[in-house]
């Protein structure tokens, strides 16, 4: 959106209301069994509707994602609140028995986003030199920290490679639009998995396993939901979230507060929506050893799929389609870096026969980290939600190691 223009709506409530209009359309439209609307939602997922609206309404000038204040509130106070809820009904040991191939497949995103930093730069050197000449990989670095780790490892490549901050803001277009990009192919290919994973040959049996221990403790316990209900779901989920909140803020300052040489900034260590995130999914797995279970029988992961939604609509609304023609050749970069990266995890999912599920959260927790792994994990089924956000979190931890080796090869490549 041109920085000169003002969007329509600028209200935060009323872009609130927008937004829940929008998410009601999608899901009244998508719950037709005839009709147009039932052959509409066989080809496009419901859940990618729900994130590819707001960032038209943001592309057109109707909203403004980057101005409004929705998308923090959605990750700071609805993502852990969705956590703790969808992880209620956690079986935590048919979790670890899905085996290595989550870990291979992360890891692999991980190689994936550092060798295509490098094809991408080398080939943007032949086909368009002026794209990364100069300081440009200096850029490449901050996103390099980004799609591996996430916001603080890209704040810390700014300062490690002292990226001057024009080229810093286009290379965070460039992180933004291609991620959101990626996350929605991703979103439009969860309901077709069983294709793919025919393809590859995978064995589900780990992920169906877990799936059907999951539903099938629903059925035992569902029952019709009360207002007592809904009020207990309510304050597990925001409870747990105000003691994550609570715990997150002094530990945080407290390793502030440590010998500036231990550089613990440059791990998100000091990041308090990292440790949100970690102690909302330890809550809510430790909840689901108790009483607090039985929850998820009154519709408790329901509960956490709708503010699970709402994060989606307002990560939607930070993708600007039209920044594309700011700086195109930037964007082409990004678009081979991309491709690279989803290219070796094809390869090596069909290599050792893993699952489109793998793959997808495998990627999206190295490029989207912990606010949009569990979204992605959610659109192949609500309980497999908590293994997105382990697998973000180990994401943070090798973050700035893999960023920083990854700028090390560019510096050699671009001087």
């Amino acid at each position: 959106m041109d920085e000169t223009s003002l969007p329509l709506i600028t209200n935060d409530a009323a872009v609130m209301g927008l937004l829940a209009l929008t998410l009601g359309a999608v899901f009244w439209t998508a719950s037709r069994t005839t009709g147009f609307w039932k052959k509409f939602y066989t080809y496009v997922p419901a859940l990618l509707l729900c994130y590819l609206l707001p960032a038209i309404y943001n592309s057109v000038g109707l909203i403004d994602g980057e101005t409004s204040a929705l998308y923090p509130v959605a990750r700071d106070y609805l993502l852990p609140a969705s956590l703790v809820l969808l992880c209620l009904a956690i079986d935590l040991g048919a979790v670890l028995r899905l085996g290595p191939k989550a870990v291979i497949m992360f890891l692999t995103g991980t190689a994936g986003v550092m060798l295509g930093a490098v094809v991408a730069f080398m080939a943007m050197g032949v086909l368009h030199p002026p794209t990364v000449a100069g300081e440009t990989w200096r850029g490449l670095t901050t996103v390099a920290g980004s799609w591996i780790g996430g916001g603080a490892n890209q704040a810390a490549m700014k300062e490690v490679f002292e990226v001057d901050d024009n080229l810093f803001g286009q290379f965070v277009a460039v992180d933004v639009l291609v991620a959101n990009v990626w996350m929605a192919i991703l979103l439009f290919l969860a309901p077709r998995a069983a294709t793919f994973d025919r393809w590859t040959r995978a064995d589900t049996a780990a992920i169906d396993d877990l799936q059907r221990r999951i539903e099938s403790y629903q059925a035992q316990h569902a029952r019709v939901l009360s207002l007592p209900d809904l009020m207990a779901i309510l304050a597990v989920g925001l409870g747990a979230t105000g003691l994550a909140h609570f715990l997150a803020d002094p530990l945080v300052a407290w390793i502030a507060s440590l010998p500036a040489s231990w550089r613990l900034e440059d791990y998100s260590l000091t990041s308090g929506f990292f440790w949100i995130v970690v102690f909302a999914t330890t809550v809510g797995l430790a909840l689901s050893f108790t009483r607090a279970r039985a929850l998820e029988g009154a519709g408790a992961s329901k509960v956490g799929s709708a503010m699970l939604y709402v994060l989606v609509a307002t990560i939607g609304m930070q993708m600007d389609l039209g920044a594309l023609l700011d700086r195109p050749g930037l964007f082409a970069l990004g678009v081979l870096w991309i491709s690279v990266h989803a290219g070796l995890l094809l390869l090596v999912a069909k290599l050792i026969r893993a699952p489109l599920f793998f793959l997808a959260v495998g990627s999206q927790a190295n490029v989207g980290g912990a606010a949009s792994a569990p979204v992605v994990a959610a659109a192949f089924h609500p309980a497999l939600a908590p293994v997105g956000v382990l697998l973000a979190v180990l994401g943070y931890a090798l973050g700035t190691y893999c960023a920083y080796l990854t700028g090390l090869l560019l510096r050699l490549l671009g001087t």
